[in-house]
């Protein structure tokens, strides 16, 4: 980052072609036929973010590993609904629609084109890459996603908000600590502790049996945090119920390994790369070729008008 008062937004943009794809039909075609419709409306979706939010940087972090092997081999169960094909030698192959999966390279070239800064590391998710730009930001940092994981990152203090969109990008839940309290009752740093509690199904997380989301807020308000609650179970004089001290005591070889898994790495080696917004394009001659082979139309053309301004 360039100085204090910089800007950083930062895209989970898996999360968000995801929601493109399945918000702009898929009549929105190429000339040969082939549906571009997560390319044109992530595009859209960029447009929209930086004509609202005019952040200085912008980094579009990617999935190197969807479903890192450490991850795995400390909960087994973490994201093994979504596996398609399972591989020897490398990641496994995640579930995606046949016609997303070839609009996911176009995407990656047409940014790199751009100069839209893009950065994935090889054995972490895109929300690791997240966690550590938003740890080494020396400026107020806007995450972008449709994926409450990164409520852990939320910090008032820091100014790290999340812009989670509601309906498209047109309408996004600015969640910042207040928002967090009155909606879970805990603040960015509590909210790992809670999914980690409640699980979350759509990530392979048991969670603690009998442990909803509203009984672990409050079993964090009244001792604190995961350390404290789990140190209440060896009290027998805290107010916790016979059921769950029961409960959170059968499930310590979940809680002892669950915390790595649930909270975003703050550790990754993140590459060099220049983060600035660009204002013109890297290539031109490649971002031409490419809105010509994908008939990518008005989406890039109102990004490349907007990031001229």
């Amino acid at each position: 980052m360039r100085g204090v008062t910089r800007r950083l937004m930062l895209l989970d943009t898996a999360s968000l072609y995801f929601r493109a794809y399945f918000g702009v039909p898929d009549s929105v075609r190429a000339p040969d036929g082939t549906p571009v419709n997560a390319v044109r409306g992530l595009l859209d979706f960029i447009d929209r973010l930086v004509k609202d939010h005019h952040p200085d940087d912008l980094v579009a972090c990617m999935d190197a590993d969807w479903r890192p092997q450490w991850r795995v081999d400390l909960i087994p169960s973490y994201k093994a609904h979504r596996v398609a094909v399972e591989t020897e030698t490398g990641p496994d192959e995640e579930e995606v629609p046949d016609t997303l999966s070839p609009q996911v390279p176009v995407i990656e070239d047409v940014l790199d084109a751009l100069g839209i800064a893009r950065v994935g590391v090889e054995g972490y998710e895109a929300d690791d890459v997240i966690g550590t730009f938003t740890g080494r930001a020396t400026g107020p940092v806007d995450i972008v996603t449709g994926d409450r994981d990164l409520y852990q990152l939320v910090d008032d203090e820091r100014e790290v908000r999340v812009l989670y969109p509601l309906k498209g990008v047109g309408t996004l839940q600015l969640t910042d600590e207040t928002w967090l309290r009155e909606k879970y009752g805990v603040d960015g740093s509590g909210y790992a502790d809670l999914a980690l509690l409640r699980g979350d199904p759509s990530d392979g997380l048991p969670g603690v049996p009998g442990i909803g989301e509203k009984t672990a807020a409050k079993l964090l308000d009244a001792f604190g945090d995961l350390a404290g609650i789990m140190t209440a179970v060896d009290d027998p004089k805290s107010a916790l119920t016979p059921s769950q001290r029961r409960r959170l005591d059968e499930s310590r070889p979940y809680v002892a390994l669950a915390p790595e898994v649930v909270r975003v790495a703050g550790d990754v080696p993140l590459p060099g790369v220049d983060t600035a917004l660009p204002h013109t394009p890297r290539d031109p001659a490649a971002l031409d070729a490419l809105a010509a082979r994908w008939g990518l139309g008005g989406s890039l053309q109102r990004l490349l008008t907007t990031l001229g301004t």
